[in-house]
């Protein structure tokens, strides 16, 4: 038994220790460009220095509170014009709470048009104060309430979560520093947007997946798989782009960026591409990485094929799924242009070759088709992972090699490493008698489970 015992741990830790070299081998020269990439394309502060100081100085923005609503009566509506909403015509009493006129009440009339929002008394509002000093009602304030979600997000994810819950947290944290201090400042200051949205997204694949995650085996396996899927799917999205001659201006906001900050409006709406298409993949990554994982320890006779094909028959739901998740969250985001379209009673095909529509499919079609291969991909490297760190010959606690040509029965008799029973806080201790003595070792039993002394009393 002792000899099977360290065969069993003398095996496993060389297999593990070659197989994760073979990951690193990979994964570091692709964290180290990643880093130096980061390093060279870093912001520095041209963009807020050229645009947001002048934009900032211009218009300022106020917290204040509505302590009165005085209604009139609304003004006739032209002809075929959306008749008001008699809740959003006359004035509202503001009292500032903040900047040079903080406490003072300031009347303003109520804004108007259509979708225009309703004010009562009591509401906390935004104010916008121009250079010349006029205030207008902009919007409500909506601190307190997103504060609020914020937390009950954070104490339901810790709550199911426990530490897995804080480390995603502190993901998500790394995600928006990255995006905000990064990404968008990068593009901003005239970076190649592309460029910028690969090396953000490689920064926090690396970074999120190993945090929320741990260096593990099936950590670097949905990282391997992650990074060729993104490869994959920002070189079909290039190759859609240009063969659907979409140049990512479909809206006033990049008719607006494409303008006046000159912005490559193409590689634009290729990074967003790249960046939505990782919030997907490293969900089936991770999924298959640990499903493989999980199979391969539940039944260790399993090699690669049959890992293959279990873990793929699990990606296929998994897929089928989240295809359908992906075009209903489009759909949804894109429901008031399609009622428009409905409004106006174009036919289908003019609909679909529409700029604004014609993006949607092309980002959704190359989102899809990287999460697709994002499947077989991570599955394989995972279950090749998982074999080669069961199989590999290695030496055992003695130094001799095991023996590849050992029958297949005497591999079944020695206990495997997975097989061992785990100690954790309810099972006893080898030093503590099975009433709770310490000192005392446990009296053998048989297979029945009777004590060794009665059995043979017996016999």
């Amino acid at each position: 038994m002792g000899a099977g015992h360290g065969h069993g741990h003398g095996a496993s830790a060389p297999r593990s220790r070659r197989t994760m070299m073979a990951s690193l081998a990979v994964l570091v020269p692709v964290a180290v460009v990643t880093l130096a990439a980061l390093l060279w394309l870093w912001p520095d502060g041209r963009a807020e220095q050229q645009g947001g100081g002048a934009q900032a100085s211009a218009v300022e923005r106020l917290a204040g509170t509505v302590t009165g609503v005085t209604l009139r009566r609304c003004p006739a509506a032209p002809e075929g014009a959306p008749r008001p909403d008699p809740a959003t015509c006359g004035t509202a009493t503001v009292k500032l709470g903040e900047g040079r006129d903080a406490g003072r009440d300031v009347t303003l009339r109520l804004p108007g048009g259509p979708g225009a929002q309703r004010f009562a008394p009591g509401d906390g509002v935004i104010l916008l104060r121009d250079a010349e000093g006029a205030y207008q009602i902009s919007d409500h304030d909506r601190a307190t309430p997103l504060w609020l979600f914020g937390v009950a997000f954070a104490v339901a994810v810790i709550a199911f979560g426990r530490w897995r819950g804080v480390t995603a947290l502190i993901g998500l944290a790394v995600t928006f520093v990255l995006l905000l201090t990064f990404v968008i400042p990068g593009i901003l200051e005239g970076r190649s947007p592309m460029l910028v949205a690969i090396v953000g997204a490689a920064a926090i694949m690396l970074t999120v997946l190993y945090l929320t995650h741990g260096f593990s085996l099936p950590t670097s396996m949905a990282v391997l798989g992650t990074l060729a899927s993104l490869a994959l799917t920002g070189a079909l999205s290039y190759a859609a782009l240009g063969l659907a001659r979409l140049n990512g201006i479909t809206d006033d906001s990049a008719l607006t960026l494409g303008m006046s900050l000159s912005i490559d409006t193409q590689g634009l709406l290729l990074a967003g591409i790249i960046i939505g298409a990782l919030g997907v993949l490293d969900d089936v990554t991770v999924t298959q990485a640990v499903t493989v994982a999980e199979l391969a320890q539940a039944n260790p006779s399993y090699g690669f094929a049959r890992l293959y094909q279990a873990a793929g028959r699990i990606g296929r739901a998994h897929i089928a799924s989240v295809i359908n998740t992906i075009i209903l969250a489009y759909a949804g985001a894109s429901l008031p242009l399609l009622l428009l379209f409905s409004i106006g009673e174009q036919p289908l095909g003019q609909v679909l070759t529409t700029p604004v529509i014609a993006q949607e499919i092309v980002r959704s079609v190359a989102g899809t088709l990287g999460l697709i291969a994002a499947v077989p991909i991570t599955t394989a490297l995972a279950a090749l992972a998982a074999t080669r760190h069961r199989e590999e010959p290695a030496k055992t606690s003695s130094g001799r090699r095991a023996n590849p040509d050992m029958s297949a029965s005497r591999r079944r008799a020695e206990p495997r490493a997975a097989d061992a029973p785990r100690e954790d806080f309810f099972t006893p201790h080898p030093s503590h008698h099975h009433d709770g003595s310490p000192g005392q070792e446990p009296e053998p039993r048989g297979e029945r489970g009777r004590p060794a002394r009665h059995r043979r009393a017996s016999t």
